[in-house]
C-alpha cells in the first residue's frame, strides 16, 4: 500500500509579502486555480492507494490544511499536528512510527506541500519506478533533471546505474554550489537538484532512523505512544518530540544510509523558494516580463510584477521584482530577492505584524479582515461560512457593534438570543457572553466596530468551541 505523506511546515519567508507565517506560500494560489498544497494533493491522489492521505502540520495551520484538503475532495485524511518545527527528520519519523499504527508496513511518498512540478503524468511514471527500489528496502529520492545551472538548489550526485534503467545508486550529496560549479554540473550530466522527495517502507525508514540517530527516533516513539484525537486532527506528546533535534533527513540519514538510491524526474520543478523560482517556472512575454493581476508597464523588461489588491503601473525598469499586496509592496533587484527574508526577520524584530498576518486572517469558521483602526477603535468585516459559527465568548477589554451587511445573523448576548437580518445591528457590552451563528446556506457577512482600551485577538474568554481550540 502507498501512503502519501505531505509536509507543510514550511513560513516561505522569501516569498513575502503574499506568505506571512500564518498565511504561507503552500495556501496560496501562485499559479493557475489552486494553491500549491491542492495541487500537491491532487498529485498525491493519483499515486496513492485508497485515497488514504497524511498531512504534518503545525498548531496555527490546522485548519487551512483542513479546509483545503476537504474542498479538493479528500475524504480519508491524517492531519497530524506537530507541536514543534524541527526540521524533516523529526516530522517523518513520527509519520513512519504513526503509519504503522495505523495500517501496519506501507510505502511512504514524502512530498513537501509547496513544490511546483508541471507534468503530473511523469511524476507518475517516477513514482512507479520509486515503489519497485522501495518495494526492495531501499530508501529512495528524486533528482530532478536541471535545465540550468542553479546556484540555489542542493545537488545529487549519481553512481551506478540499477539494472531495467530503475535509477542510480547516490554517489554523494553536494550543497549549494557556485556559479562555476553548477556550469559544470549541468554539462557532466551526473547531477541532479535535490527535490526533497522521498519513498520508502515505512518500516526501513525506522531501521535507518533508529541506526543513524537514535536520540530522534526514541523520542518520536514516546511521542507517538499515546496520540489524541481532536476532531480532525492527531496530536502527540510535545514533551518527547520537542527535545528532538532539529535535523533534515538528509543529514540525518541520507548521507549516511548505504541503501540511497536516486530516480531521475525530468519535468519542470520549482521549490518556489523565492520570486526569482517561481518567476523561472512561469511563461514570460516577449519583453521577458512574468505579470499577475491588475498590471500596466512600459519599456519594462525582465521583471516579476505581482499585483494582489490594485492597479500597479511600472515605467522604464529591467530585472526586477514588484509584490503589492493591501498593506506591504516589495520592490527588488532580481538578483537580491534571497534577502527578502532579511526583510521578514526585520519585521520580526521590530514585532511588526506584516511578518505574521494580512489584513484578512482565516479562521475555521470563515475569516475576518481589518478595515480600519485608530486610537482605540477597530473596524473589521466578518463572513461566516454557511452553518458556521464563532465561538460562545467575552472580552474583557473591548465592546462591539456588529451590522449585518447580507445573510440573516443567529446573535447570543447574555441570556438574550435574537435574529438579525440585512441593515441591523446589535451592541455587544464588555464582559458579555455572546456568539454568533449563521445557520442559512449562504455567507453571512457582518461589520464590526470594536472599541476599547486593547484590541487584541489574544483578549477571548471561550466556553464553547465547535472547533476545539481552547
Amino acid at each position: 500500500m502507498l501512503v502519501p505523506v505531505i509536509l507543510s511546515g514550511g513560513s516561505g519567508s522569501r516569498l513575502w509579502p503574499v506568505s506571512r507565517h500564518l498565511f504561507p506560500k503552500q495556501f496560496h494560489d501562485l499559479t493557475g486555480s489552486e494553491t500549491l498544497l491542492q495541487q500537491t494533493v491532487e498529485r498525491a491522489r493519483q499515486v496513492a492507494t485508497n485515497d488514504r492521505l497524511m498531512v504534518l502540520c503545525n498548531e496555527d495551520h490546522r485548519f487551512l490544511v483542513s479546509d483545503q484538503l476537504m474542498n479538493s475532495g479528500v475524504q480519508e485524511m491524517e492531519i497530524v499536528l506537530e507541536p514543534k518545527a524541527l526540521n524533516t527528520a523529526p516530522a517523518i519519523t513520527v509519520a513512519a512510527l504513526y503509519s504503522r499504527q495505523l495500517y501496519g508496513v506501507v510505502t511512504l511518498l514524502v512530498l513537501p506541500s509547496d513544490h511546483l512540478i508541471v507534468s503530473d503524468k511523469k511524476f507518475c511514471n517516477a513514482v512507479e519506478i520509486a515503489a519497485h527500489n522501495a518495494g526492495q528496502g531501499k530508501l529512495v529520492t528524486f533528482g530532478i533533471v536541471p535545465n540550468r545551472p542553479e546556484t540555489g538548489y542542493g545537488y545529487i550526485r549519481r553512481g551506478k546505474a540499477l539494472a531495467g534503467d530503475r535509477g542510480f545508486q547516490v554517489d554523494r550529496f553536494l550543497e549549494k554550489p557556485t556559479q562555476a560549479v553548477a556550469e559544470g554540473f549541468v554539462q557532466s550530466g551526473e547531477y541532479y537538484w535535490n527535490s526533497g522527495i522521498f519513498m520508502f517502507r515505512n518500516d526501513v525508514y525506522v531501521d535507518e532512523i533508529k541506526t543513524w540517530r537514535p536520540e530522534i527516533y526514541q523520542r518520536c516513539v514516546e511521542a507517538t505512544e499515546n496520540v489524541t484525537r481532536d476532531t480532525n486532527f492527531t496530536r502527540i506528546d510535545p514533551v518527547p518530540f520537542s527535545k528532538c533535534q532539529n535535523e533534515s533527513i538528509d543529514y540525518a540519514i541520507m548521507e549516511n544510509t548505504k541503501n540511497a538510491i536516486v530516480v531521475p524526474l525530468d519535468t519542470t520543478w520549482s521549490d518556489v523558494g523565492s520570486w526569482s523560482q517561481l518567476e523561472k517556472v512561469m511563461s514570460p512575454d516577449e519583453e521577458g516580463n512574468v505579470t499577475h493581476g491588475d498590471i500596466i508597464v512600459r519599456d519594462v523588461k525582465n521583471s516579476y510584477i505581482r499585483a494582489e489588491q490594485r492597479l500597479v503601473a511600472v515605467i522604464g525598469i529591467d530585472n526586477v521584482i514588484i509584490v503589492e499586496t493591501d498593506d506591504a509592496v516589495l520592490v527588488t533587484d532580481k538578483d537580491r530577492d534571497q534577502d527578502v527574508k532579511a526583510i521578514v526577520q526585520e519585521l520580526n524584530d521590530h514585532s511588526r505584524s506584516e511578518a505574521v498576518v494580512h489584513t484578512k486572517v482565516y479562521r475555521p469558521w470563515g475569516s475576518f479582515q481589518t478595515l480600519d483602526s485608530g486610537n482605540g477603535f477597530q473596524v473589521k468585516r466578518l463572513v461566516i461560512n454557511p452553518g458556521a459559527s464563532i465561538s460562545l465568548q467575552l472580552h474583557r477589554q473591548r465592546s462591539e457593534h456588529w451590522v449585518v451587511v447580507s445573510g440573516v445573523a443567529n446573535v447570543t448576548c447574555g441570556d438574550e438570543t435574537l435574529i438579525l437580518k440585512s441593515n441591523e445591528s446589535t451592541y455587544i457590552p464588555i464582559d458579555t457572553k455572546h456568539k454568533l451563528e449563521n445557520l442559512a446556506e449562504v455567507p453571512l457577512e457582518v461589520v464590526e466596530v470594536q472599541t476599547g482600551s486593547y484590541l487584541g485577538e489574544d483578549d477571548i474568554v471561550r466556553f464553547e468551541d465547535e472547533y476545539g481550540r481552547v
